[in-house]
């Protein structure tokens, strides 16, 4: 049985070691279908298969006990509700965009959302949507080719799907494009230390084995990225944080099954697909002796990238022009001095 059931553990992380020995790079290749493709007027880097997530997300949908891997989702579908929730107004129309089995909608209620378009890349998938009082119309896209017009939606929300698009850049920008303006849209995706210890545990193990590895974790958005790319595709009033959400499982196999349950396998053209026997012991090893709990668990690590931006609007708040202050800052020093009082 998977430990999506009976051994994950989800809570926010504490601090954790940098694994800046372990990011990956997104290499070029020169194969048809790979390396740089024409978008946007710029080279954007082909770094998915596309269609082979298609595949991933359609075979994780057709598994009978598939329910058990939703647990990252479910939970981090949560989060992004509760921050709908933060922002004191109904939304007419609202797009869930690469939402899944609605991970999103089923913690909103029709008061805050009247309506939703509910997208996915998986037509399997959107087949087992849950059921939402929000009123739901449900389309198949490739959330790199938002079908939508301009300034359509009040609200749109995304929840990891975002770090399976290749152009990111111009996902955000769609985004921003089928907005109203004093749109908001709020999203989460994976961030780029996420499975920070498989990936260490398993370059390490390759390179003992086989003396060199190969990528078998995706590359991902670094937080630091995250604000510029908001502000290139023209969103305002930005807010970024991130969460770390550990889960607890018995052994390096039980972590690589349950991501191909929640269909989150690696789908970069650069991955290799063979895994050997020798180098996957070696790893299981190696996680358990670098990161291993006391109680003979293993902790993966995933790190959660939340977004808000604003579509400008004139009403929005703007921010004071420059040389308009009215008090110096050498006068904060005098706040505080006692005040001189009259006893006469």
């Amino acid at each position: 049985m998977s430990s999506g059931v009976c051994h994950r553990v989800l809570r926010a992380a504490g601090s954790r070691p940098a694994a800046s020995c372990c990011r990956l790079r997104a290499l070029q290749s020169s194969q048809p279908g790979r390396g740089l493709s024409a978008s946007g007027g710029g080279g954007t880097m082909n770094v998915f298969n596309r269609d082979m997530k298609k595949r991933q997300k359609n075979w994780a949908a057709s598994l009978q006990d598939g329910g058990q891997f939703d647990y990252l989702r479910d939970e981090v579908g949560s989060r992004v509700a509760d921050r709908v929730y933060d922002i004191a107004r109904t939304f007419p129309l609202a797009l869930d965009m690469g939402g899944g089995k609605s991970h999103i909608a089923e913690h909103l209620s029709k008061d805050i959302v009247e309506r939703l378009f509910l997208t996915d890349v998986s037509e399997k998938t959107l087949k087992q949507t849950r059921q939402s009082e929000i009123p739901t119309q449900h389309v198949l896209v490739d959330e790199e080719f938002l079908p939508f017009k301009e300034n359509t939606f009040d609200l749109v929300v995304s929840s990891l799907s975002l770090h399976w698009i290749n152009d990111l850049p111009g996902a955000l920008k769609q985004i921003h494009q089928v907005l109203k303006p004093d749109g908001v849209f709020i999203g989460a995706m994976v961030g780029g230390e996420t499975l920070y210890e498989l990936r260490c545990s398993l370059q390490l193990a390759e390179t003992e084995r086989e003396g060199g590895f190969s990528p078998h974790v995706s590359p991902y958005t670094a937080v630091t990225d995250l604000g510029n790319l908001l502000g290139r595709a023209g969103f305002s009033m930005l807010t970024v944080d991130i969460d770390d959400v550990q889960v607890h499982y018995p052994g390096i196999m039980e972590v690589m099954t349950d991501l191909q349950g929640m269909g989150e396998s690696n789908c970069a053209w650069n991955r290799r697909s063979l895994l050997h026997r020798d180098a996957i012991l070696a790893a299981a090893a190696i996680y358990k002796e670098m990161y291993g709990n006391e109680d003979g668990s293993i902790p993966a690590t995933f790190e959660i990238l939340y977004m808000i931006g604003w579509k400008p609007h004139e009403s929005q708040a703007k921010p004071a022009k420059r040389g308009s202050a009215k008090v110096s800052f050498g006068d904060l020093s005098k706040i505080s001095q006692p005040t001189n009082t009259d006893n006469s």
